[in-house]
């Protein structure tokens, strides 16, 4: 690529990111953020600990913000630099520089658009995902635990906390079902959009016959409460079993009653907790997921009354992709068309292309409502 070439596609990068910081405004979140410091200081900051979190908790998002800001900006500036300096120097090394610093800045800049388009009620919120095992038998248990390694591996790759809760162990091979949050800031925007069921096509590793099989498992996200929520569960809406640990687990699992199971009796909705040591913990574990459960039912209930009152009929978080490995390699989106052949790569965890395409889909689908 030519200089000339650098300096077209660099300047329709900086009209991006201009765009981007017109709708994040950093001068802004600035004042904000000194009036957040202000705060902070306050000698009685933490007597009220839930505010002290808030303060503390949206000072550090916001000062994130726009240092990620601040610094694509100044990428941005030092790359026209650099592509004029291998101009004028005739410099093959450094127009080498200057192409690859300009492919890193598209991946996170458009990274960054993405993030602009996440403007839901709770898209800000760390995430619950939900993995369980449909149609398909001993391949759809195995199916469901491969979704879970993927979405596990997604999140390692990008630095992202997470945290298994639950896992209801197949009796042959893979998982009933798994529960894992995702502690990382708009994690429940990223990952809402792959909520739904998974199809996977390929020659069963059970069938003796090596037999294609179709198995299908489930996605369930929902968001992290938090204290503003106020979510009041009553004793007698819930009735909780406890029972015995199964599947691996350390010196304090399989050996004692400590596994909760709540179940919250207005809705049916069942929570199963098992991974902690003691019972307790899993009681706590287990109201802190049903809360986030009754959040997204709630969300999920006040969207339906807004689809009725716009007769929209759309479902798009039913059967949303498929995976196959068999006759050929693909793995397609159902709703947004984006593609791609490397079904290996997917599996392990490079589905980013997947979630942004996920998420400009859903604002067009609102913007065409």
């Amino acid at each position: 690529m030519s200089a000339a070439d650098l300096l077209n596609e660099l300047t329709a990068l900086d009209k991006t990111l201009s765009s981007i910081e017109a709708v994040l405004d950093p001068e802004t979140k600035k004042q904000q953020i000194a009036e957040l410091e202000l705060e902070a200081s306050k000698p009685d900051l933490w007597d009220d600990p839930d505010n002290a979190q808030a303060v503390t908790s949206k000072l550090s998002r916001m000062q994130a913000e726009v240092e990620r800001v601040e610094k694509l900006r100044s990428r941005v500036d030092d790359l026209g630099v650099l592509i004029e300096l291998a101009e004028d120097e005739s410099d093959a090394d450094t127009l080498g520089e200057a192409t690859e610093e300009l492919n890193q800045l598209k991946y996170e800049i458009d990274a960054l658009e993405v993030r602009t388009l996440l403007s839901g009620k709770y898209d800000e919120r760390h995430a619950l995902v939900t993995i369980r095992s449909e149609a398909g038998g001993v391949d759809a248990a195995d199916w469901a635990s491969m979704l879970l390694r993927m979405y596990l591996r997604w999140a390692e790759r990008h630095g992202y906390k997470t945290e298994v809760l639950e896992t209801s162990y197949a009796e042959e091979a893979g998982i009933k079902s798994a529960t894992f949050r995702v502690d990382e800031q708009y994690a429940y925007g990223m990952l809402s959009v792959e909520a739904g069921v998974h199809r996977l096509v390929r020659i069963s590793p059970f069938d003796n016959q090596s037999r294609r099989q179709t198995s299908f498992a489930g996605v369930d996200v929902f968001p992290v409460i938090d204290q503003a929520d106020h979510i009041d569960i009553p004793e007698s809406d819930i009735r909780v079993d406890v029972y015995r640990s199964s599947g691996p687990g350390g010196q304090s699992v399989n050996t004692t009653d400590s596994a909760v199971r709540i179940t919250h009796l207005p809705t049916g909705i069942v929570v199963a907790i098992q991974n902690e040591k003691s019972q307790l913990q899993n009681k706590i574990v287990a109201m802190s997921v049903l809360q986030s459960k009754l959040l997204e039912r709630k969300r999920a209930e006040e969207q339906a009354e807004l689809d009725t009152l716009k007769n929209d009929g759309n479902s798009w978080g039913s059967q949303m992709r498929s995976y196959v490995t068999h006759p050929y390699q693909m793995v397609k989106d159902l709703r947004t068309l984006y593609e791609t052949g490397n079904v290996d790569a997917v599996f392990d965890g490079d589905i980013d292309g997947f979630i942004d395409a996920g998420i400009r889909w859903r604002v067009q689908q609102g913007r065409a409502e």
